[in-house]
């Protein structure tokens, strides 16, 4: 065993389907994995199905719905529309950032029209940040209206050689641009897919080999691992027509330590990438005397019927990887304990950012 301890982890972006869709995954059951996988703080997206967080009638619902449920700790989006700009003002200090759909995901979210994305843009608060889905193309367009926006943009799981090579050039140039991965889009290709089958749907969509080793080429240009952790039923993406989405919280560390192993990244990036890049863009507040323990030499293989998500099921069933998750502390409390979740609902909290530099 080689025993060692880092700081909790942060997901800045996770679908814990609470409100509306609770048969997929619930606040305990979701903050249940997190903490699991070792993240003792996510950052829950706006896309809720049935009641989206566009009104801050909906961010309050989301958050009465949350409190004394939740085994870590939450935080939350606010997602935007071309109707819900005026209430910017209202909800911008409760949440940790402003989500902008750009192409097609799970919800109707989705925004086209360019003169309403500027209007959206110049409309957040400076200092708050904004996320896009953004693939492909829609990536060049939020890139060629940053000068004229005057602002910083954070790209949720870039997935392609075109938008990692572009966003790299966008940061030597200056732009203030930041960017995540999922690890999904890490270790596993548009190959996997014919095996995979439903398992395998996701947006963005699995890419190319090429697409891959390029992200893997670029890692220094890549500000932080997010899990995207999106959760469907066994049934739901084992029909005809599967959703959307991985479940991603469980299995996020012990891939990118297996990836330390290997000798891809190291230790100090990967806690860069998993805690001090998100902490600082979002402007999380400290947890006081957290921590995780893990032995970073146990190899070990992935099992879906061992996860605490309720979904039940990865795409990375079967997977061998080295680095697991002991123990982890949060706020002085043993939460878990040799993989046991002793965490109960109401350790966590609604959290709520403090002063973001976004420098």
């Amino acid at each position: 065993m080689t025993l060692i301890r880092l700081p909790g982890l942060i997901d800045p972006h996770v679908h814990l389907r609470d409100p509306g869709a609770t048969h997929k995954e619930d606040f305990t059951t979701g903050t249940k994995a997190a903490l699991a996988g070792g993240f003792t703080a996510v950052l829950d997206m706006p896309n809720n199905l049935g009641d989206p967080t566009v009104s801050p009638d909906a961010l309050a619902r989301k958050a009465d719905v949350a409190r004394g449920r939740l085994l870590c700790d939450v935080g939350f989006f606010y997602g935007a529309t071309p109707s819900n700009i005026s209430t910017f003002t209202q909800v911008a200090a409760k949440v940790f950032g402003l989500k902008l759909y750009l192409d097609h995901t799970t919800g109707d979210l989705k925004i086209e029209d360019l003169e309403t994305i500027r209007e959206i843009m110049l409309a957040w608060p400076q200092e708050k940040p904004i996320c896009v889905h953004a693939e492909d193309r829609t990536v060049a367009v939020v890139l060629g209206l940053l000068p004229s926006v005057g602002r910083q943009v954070h790209f949720c799981h870039v997935s392609e050689k075109v938008e990692i090579e572009l966003i790299r050039n966008a940061k030597e140039r200056g732009l203030p641009v930041t960017c995540e991965v999922a690890p999904h889009h890490l270790f596993l290709t548009e190959g996997d897919v014919p095996r995979l089958a439903g398992f395998g749907v996701m947006k963005p969509p699995l890419r190319r080999r090429a697409d891959v080793d390029a992200l893997w080429a670029n890692l220094d240009a890549i500000d932080m691992i997010a899990t995207d952790h999106a959760p469907h039923t066994l049934d739901e993406k084992t029909g005809d027509n599967p959703p959307f989405g991985v479940p991603g919280l469980e299995t996020a560390l012990p891939l990118m330590l297996t990836a330390v192993h290997e000798g891809r990244l190291s230790l100090d990036r990967l806690v860069e990438m998993m805690y001090i890049a998100p902490a600082r863009l979002f402007g999380l507040p400290t947890q006081p005397d957290t921590y995780i323990e893990v032995d970073n030499a146990r190899r070990w293989q992935i099992e879906a019927a061992k996860l605490r998500t309720r979904s039940a099921w990865t795409p990375f069933d079967g997977m061998s990887v080295v680095g697991a998750v002991l123990s982890v502390v949060l706020r002085g409390r043993e939460a878990i304990r040799n993989g046991e979740v002793l965490a109960e609902p109401g350790w966590g909290g609604v959290i709520e950012p403090e002063a973001v530099d976004t420098e």
